[in-house]
């Protein structure tokens, strides 16, 4: 095998398996990235306080996802994390009846799939790439390597998982107790720490890629609510695009 991020490419089988062949699998492209400065967005976003990643472009591999494949189902064993290179995933829970929540939309830099892999077990929800997007994905031996030669990876994981933990608890309990519009802007607020930037034309504006209809399945109401609710808020609608002041 050669060495991915330059040169000839290859699938490690711990990214592969059943799970994936049921889903169909995602293909290996060259990535318009490294791994090292993939991985360097990874660190920017989640652990500034660390210093630069070790080298493990050999032991990883990068996998392509076409819009609207799924790169693992609910219930499938846990190989691997992942990280956004570009693109975008969805992580959602789908019940028996059809219905889904989404959990979190995982933009360039962001880490999904590690409370599973990390404890061994099943996957809670299923990853499906909204965009044509590119991951990298680590394996254990990447993983244990990382954790080894990175230091302060895992202190600062631990506290990742602790952050993530208690924001999930925050949205189920928003979306048990709350009233439609403590949800819609709570659901506002998490898409905006995602994937919201600086308005070019506005001092203290923000400008958010993201749809109405995005924004109402992750508050878990009726997109009509979702526009309504929005106007109401002196929030412009654009195509895909939402546009406020802040806060």
């Amino acid at each position: 095998g050669g060495r991915i991020g330059a040169g000839s490419w290859r699938m490690l089988p711990v990214c592969g398996g059943p799970a994936a062949q049921n889903v169909g699998m995602p293909t290996i492209a060259a990535a318009p990235l490294t791994v090292a400065q993939a991985l360097e967005r990874v660190r920017a976003l989640n652990f500034p306080h660390l210093g630069p990643a070790p080298d493990v472009a050999g032991l990883v591999a990068w996998l392509r996802l076409p819009a609207g494949r799924t790169l693992f189902a609910q219930g499938a064993p846990s190989r691997a994390l992942y990280a956004v290179a570009t693109g975008e995933v969805e992580c959602r829970i789908t019940a028996e009846d059809g219905s889904s929540s989404v959990l979190e939309h995982v933009t360039p830099g962001g880490l999904f799939g590690v409370s599973g892999f990390a404890a061994g077990l099943p996957t809670r929800y299923e990853a499906v790439a909204t965009r044509a997007t590119q991951v990298l994905c680590i394996g254990p031996q990447a993983y244990t390597h990382l954790l080894e030669a990175w230091p302060g990876l895992a202190r600062a994981l631990i506290e990742a998982l602790a952050r993530r933990f208690d924001q999930n608890l925050l949205l189920l309990d928003h979306a048990r107790h709350r009233r439609a519009d403590d949800r819609l802007r709570s659901a506002l607020l998490q898409l905006r720490r995602e994937r919201a930037r600086a308005d070019p034309e506005r001092p203290g504006g923000w400008v958010l890629a993201a749809t109405q209809s995005e924004l109402a399945q992750l508050a878990g109401v009726s997109r009509q609510t979702a526009n309504a609710w929005l106007q109401g808020q002196g929030i412009e609608l654009g195509y895909r695009r939402l546009r406020g002041e802040a806060p």
